[in-house]
C-alpha cells in the first residue's frame, strides 16, 4: 500500500473532520438563511453498502481505493455547500454501470471509468481505472469531455474537504 493509498483510518480521520465542519455550518444554517439545511453528511458505510462495494470489484476493474471508500462510506451528500457534491453509493454505482455501461476517459480500451457522484451543477465525477479522478465539462455523458481533477481518490477527497472549508470561510466552494 502506497502513502497515498487509502485506508479505513484515513477514512474515518477524513470523515470526522469533514462532519465536524459540516456540523458547524449547518448549526446555523436556518437561523441565517430562514429555511431548514438538506443533508449534509458523509454516510457510513452499511452491510449493503460493503456488500455492493465488494461486488462492484469482481465485475469490473475498480481501482482499489474505490473499494476501500464504499467498503467505509456509504455516500456523501453536501446539499448546501455551493450547489451541492454528492458521491453515490457503490450500489448505484452497480445499477448505473448496468444501465449505461463504463465511461471512455481516455484513448484506448483500458481507459474506461465509473461514474460516481456530482456537483448540483450537473457536472459529473468519474474514476479512472488508474485512480484518477475526472470531471466533466458539461453535465452529459454524451461524448463527454473530462478534465482530471485529482491523481486518486485520497487527493479528491482532500480537494472535497478544501472545498468545504473554503466555503465556510468564504461562500465559495472553489472550481470541484
Amino acid at each position: 500500500m502506497s502513502d497515498r493509498s487509502l485506508s479505513p483510518a484515513w477514512l474515518a480521520s477524513w470523515t470526522e473532520r469533514v462532519s465536524g465542519t459540516l456540523t458547524a455550518r449547518t448549526g446555523e444554517f436556518e437561523h441565517r438563511h430562514g429555511f431548514p439545511p438538506g443533508i449534509n453528511q458523509v454516510r457510513p458505510a452499511d452491510h449493503d453498502d460493503q456488500a455492493a462495494a465488494h461486488t462492484l470489484a469482481q465485475v469490473t476493474p475498480t481501482p482499489a481505493d474505490l473499494v476501500t471508500f464504499y467498503e467505509s462510506i456509504g455516500d456523501v451528500t453536501w446539499e448546501d455547500v455551493g450547489n451541492g457534491y454528492f458521491l453515490d453509493t457503490a450500489g448505484d454505482l452497480l445499477l448505473r454501470l448496468q444501465e449505461y455501461g463504463v465511461v471512455d476517459v481516455g484513448t484506448d480500451e483500458k481507459s474506461r471509468g465509473l461514474v460516481i457522484g456530482s456537483n448540483g451543477g450537473g457536472l459529473i465525477y468519474v474514476a479512472g481505472p488508474d485512480g484518477a479522478v475526472y470531471r466533466t465539462r458539461t453535465a452529459s455523458l454524451d461524448e463527454a469531455e473530462l478534465d482530471k481533477v485529482a491523481d486518486d481518490l485520497r487527493q479528491f477527497l482532500e480537494l472535497l474537504e478544501r472545498s468545504l472549508t473554503r466555503f465556510n470561510a468564504d461562500g465559495e466552494p472553489g472550481y470541484l
